[in-house]
């Protein structure tokens, strides 16, 4: 492989982690800790 395609593989790798910890975040166990901003202020 050249250096291209390992840099590119490795690019690849790191969005689609940072993906998967984006959903696991915002839909998995972890979201129970999140607050709504828009339901903490209404007027």
């Amino acid at each position: 492989m050249g250096s291209a395609t390992s840099i590119a593989f490795t690019l690849a790798a790191f969005v689609i982690c940072l993906t998967g910890l984006a959903i696991y975040t915002a839909f998995g166990p972890p979201s129970k800790n999140l607050s709504d901003p828009f339901e903490d202020h209404e007027d």
